[in-house]
């Protein structure tokens, strides 16, 4: 048996240590009676209580926490977790989400072409056979309004795919480079300097009306609002060390700008992506309600209310269908747009999570 030692801080643990250690070594056990038994001897009553204890501890422990578990998903699945938990952000996305699916389907959720007339059925109240009712000469508004949600999703993702590429072009030429930043940006500000609308008007009424044209002219109306957007971004991340760094080690500026300053670009970018997104169906159901946008035989919600205002009293189904369609798709629009934002943005991350500890 091992002594204390006049130098151990922790002499009385040590020594029943010392103790529990000599008795497991020895090969006999004394019974009550006296006598020696060849047994192994038996754990202290103490000693299994408290491995009983132990047990008991390791059952009640809590399981691992699911954001601790969720760390090593994948980012993306996390940041759909984080985009989900939001409802406003949740709610925008299943109304977003329809809106594609019912574009995706339209041929298959039409019940009649939106072509057919019906003249003996014209102006029909919504019934078990048109649900939406019919036009002024008998075709279905329900087939028009879900063949409409097909353009307005063309159309919509058309626009921000031209004005996101041509922004990004602008931005990042005129934010890297100063001699191209005066002459770019200056012609961003005097497209910028017309209402959205009328710039839209101004371009249909010179290209022609057809659904080509239309994201065309919008495409050109929004590319300012990207183009300025990634011009502040290049304008702060161009001074950043590690953009400084590469240019002098000699690194191209084509490198620098698609590998360093462009990944760094493309938050706020995708947030304007779904405002835009929304303005564009917007304005093309604007531009085809006055008559400058889509021809009057292709279904689109702007021509259904064109023409059912004519008849908004009479048959106010006309109307109310087609709007609330446009009405649903800007909302949920937005709603995802803001909750997207709150995702990407540091500063508003930053703001909830102290929100939420105090």
């Amino acid at each position: 048996m091992v002594g204390v030692g006049p130098g151990d801080p922790f002499p009385a643990a040590r020594h029943c240590d010392d103790i529990a250690r000599d008795w497991e070594l020895l090969p006999h056990r004394e019974t009550r009676n006296g006598a020696w038994s060849e047994d192994p001897p038996r754990p202290h009553p103490g000693l299994r209580r408290n491995r009983r204890a132990v047990s008991t501890v390791a059952q009640a422990a809590p399981a691992a926490d699911p954001a601790v578990a969720g760390e090593t998903s994948s980012p993306r699945a996390r940041a759909f977790r984080a985009l989900i938990r939001r409802r406003i952000a949740a709610v925008g996305l299943v109304v977003v989400a329809i809106n594609v699916v019912v574009a995706a389907l339209a041929p298959a959720l039409a019940r009649w072409d939106p072509q057919v007339l019906d003249v003996k059925a014209r102006l029909s109240t919504p019934s078990a056979k048109h649900w939406f009712g019919t036009d002024d000469v008998g075709r279905d508004v329900w087939s028009r309004v879900i063949h409409g949600a097909r353009l307005s999703m063309v159309v919509g993702g058309s626009v921000v795919l031209l004005s996101v590429t041509g922004g990004l072009v602008v931005g990042l030429l005129g934010g890297y480079y100063r001699a191209v930043d005066n002459v770019v940006m200056r012609v961003m500000d005097g497209l910028m300097a017309f209402p959205g609308i009328i710039l839209a008007i101004a371009l249909m009424a010179s290209l022609g009306p057809s659904v080509t044209n239309v994201i065309v002219a919008l495409g050109i109306v929004y590319v300012p609002r990207v183009a300025r957007i990634v011009r502040g971004s290049v304008l702060v991340i161009r001074e950043t060390p590690y953009v400084e760094a590469a240019r002098a080690l000699g690194v191209q500026d084509t490198t620098i700008l698609w590998r360093h300053i462009l990944p760094n670009c493309l938050s706020p970018v995708i947030v304007q992506g779904t405002f835009i997104f929304a303005a564009a169906v917007l304005g093309e159901a604007a531009l085809s309600f006055l008559g400058v946008g889509a021809p009057p035989y292709v279904p689109s919600w702007g021509n259904v209310l064109a023409e059912g205002r004519l008849y908004l009293q009479q048959a106010p189904w006309l109307t109310l269908f087609p709007g609330a369609a446009i009405m649903a798709t800007i909302l949920g629009l937005n709603l995802f747009g803001d909750g997207l934002r709150d995702l990407l943005d540091p500063k508003l991350r930053g703001v909830q999570g102290s929100s939420r500890e105090q």
